[in-house]
């Protein structure tokens, strides 16, 4: 129900739906999505249309993409609608989710309507079939008064009931119930698209919130493998050109199912989503997620979250703190978190630092993930003793994944650093420091032989010309790497558990034993003794 004016009742009541409408240029049929309305005074007609809608009319709701050459990619099935309210009750924002309806490509799209385009389009001509093709056209013939789809009531005509309505009224609405043009969304494109991807949008619900630069939609669309999108629609230039950016992408049920319902409370700050397995339960905000750093915090966009000084945590517009950082339109870290970087690690975090030991001629991987899905992953790589860096390029050999690096047949030369960066609105910040050291297959195989021959002096002799570090990890290193040679891996295993049960072995066989140590479980035993307790047990019950 949206009002129409300052009087009730102009209201009117607008409902969305599909169907296959006959398209007068084709045989076929084709799917349509619809926006109806119908007077919320209306009750029927006196002597055509008793009990039926005498005020009826809908409208295409066009939801695509421009194409070459004038052909554009439509988004017909309508799944999902959720209307956004503003300052202005009458004029509210729709967002709306759309499916694609060809056997060509899977996709799924949301455009944005705005209420003033839906009236302008009901206010304009109706649809007649016309023409040797009959064909749709626009009806250029005489329009009775008042207006078909006009609310009885005493701001237009003075009729108090729609049984009043003239007869030419009723005739003229039942015989054109449809508008020739279409409601085209803002900008006339989709705000948000997806496309050649496993799912599809099922479910949409928006959140209105207030941020330090101003007021952002978030929207929560739901998919139908059961995985919620949390996305923030952010205006470049004015609020007609907008940017989606996706902050989150949940999954809220363990099997994948779609999402058929959802339900937003502002009050709860909760998120809640139906399926055919269960309910469940999110909050709107998750804002430890995007790490403790100012950079960080500044980079993610997230219109519910700020860093305070000390982590990211949710943001209250009435809270008034001199070390609150927060930049949603541009997400411009080097100019609100300047003043808290470090000339060696500008995003303000520990950076993380490891060692990793590979095996010449095997294989590993140097795992890295930014926090952040936009941002871009960027390797670098210093040899040792060296002071120059150069960029990791992908090869047969240098594989990069969304999680990391894999590095297949090591060589010596790839022992060295590992750079991990992440690079966001020209913010580039350091994730990972991998010392990678590579053991040669020579040095392995005379450690084994070493070892299996039993000359603890040779061994001492060569862990005296080892480096502190070599000292302390090569001995469990040996027991776990995965050696190419595995037949050399199984002997050594073989001859430590031979060590270890010959150890055993060599214990005292008369050691002596505490006599009172097992005198507990002999009475517990003895305890238990049928014939001893056969009288107390009690009788079994009939």
């Amino acid at each position: 129900l949206i009002p129409e004016s300052d009087n009730p009742e102009d209201d009117k009541i607008y409902f969305f739906f599909r169907e296959n409408a006959i398209d007068g240029e084709h045989s076929g049929k084709a799917t349509h999505a619809r926006i109806g309305q119908i007077c919320k005074n209306d009750f029927g007609g006196h002597r055509s249309l008793v009990n039926k809608w005498t005020t009826f009319l809908k409208a295409r709701l066009m939801c695509s993409v421009p194409g070459p050459n004038g052909i554009d990619t439509h988004f017909d099935e309508l799944q999902d609608v959720f209307l956004m309210n503003s300052k202005d009750p009458k004029n509210p924002i729709i967002y709306a989710v759309f499916t694609t309806s060809s056997n060509i490509f899977k996709g799924s799209a949301i455009c944005m309507y705005s209420m003033a385009d839906v009236r302008r389009v009901f206010l304009g001509p109706y649809a007649h079939r016309d023409g040797p093709n009959y064909q749709w056209v626009p009806y250029q013939g005489r329009v009775p008064y008042p207006r078909p789809g006009t609310c009885p009531s005493k701001t237009f005509g003075g009729f108090d009931s729609t049984k009043d309505l003239p007869d030419e009224v009723i005739t003229f609405a039942r015989s054109h119930p449809a508008m020739y043009n279409p409601v085209f969304p803002v900008n006339h494109r989709p705000i948000m698209i997806k496309t050649d991807l496993d799912y599809q949008f099922t479910q949409i619900v928006v959140d209105r919130v207030d941020a330090e630069d101003g007021q952002y939609d978030v929207l929560f669309i739901g998919t139908d493998i059961g995985t919620v999108l949390k996305v923030v629609s952010i205006p470049r230039e004015t609020w007609h050109d907008l940017e989606e950016v996706l902050l989150e992408e949940i999954t809220v049920f363990r099997e994948p199912t779609p999402v058929s319902a959802m339900k937003i409370s502002t009050k709860q700050q909760q998120l809640y989503i139906g399926s055919a397995v269960g309910v469940s339960q999110l909050p709107l905000h998750r804002c430890d997620v995007y790490g403790k750093a100012c950079a960080e915090c500044c980079l993610a966009r997230d219109p519910y979250c700020a860093w305070d000084g000390a982590s990211c945590s949710r943001y209250f517009p009435t809270a008034k703190r001199r070390t609150r950082r927060q930049d949603i339109r541009n997400g411009d870290p080097l100019t609100h978190c300047s003043d808290l970087q470090h000339p060696d690690n500008p995003s303000g975090t520990g950076l993380e630092e490891k060692i990793i030991y590979g095996v010449e001629n095997s294989s590993t991987f140097l795992e890295c993930s930014p926090k952040s899905q936009r941002a871009l992953v960027y390797w670098q790589f210093q040899k040792q003793n060296e002071e120059r860096k150069e960029e990791i390029k992908a090869s047969d050999r240098l594989i990069r994944t969304e999680q990391g690096l894999l590095l297949r047949s090591l060589q010596r030369k790839d022992s060295g650093l590992y750079f991990c960066y992440a690079v966001e609105h020209g913010f580039m910040q350091t994730l990972l420091k991998v010392t990678l050291e590579i053991i040669d297959t020579e040095h392995l195989e005379e450690l084994l032989h070493r070892e299996e021959e039993g000359d603890s002096s040779k061994v001492k002799e060569a862990s005296n010309g080892m480096t502190p570090i070599q000292k302390v990890w090569y001995r469990d290193f040996m027991q776990l790497i995965n050696h190419p040679n595995l037949n050399t891996m199984d002997e050594f295993c073989e001859q430590v558990w031979k060590r270890d049960r010959k150890q055993r072995r060599q214990k005292p066989a008369n050691a002596q034993v505490n006599p009172n140590k097992w005198k507990h479980l002999q009475e517990n035993k003895k305890g238990r003794n049928r014939r001893t307790h056969e009288f107390e047990r009690a009788p079994r019950s009939v």
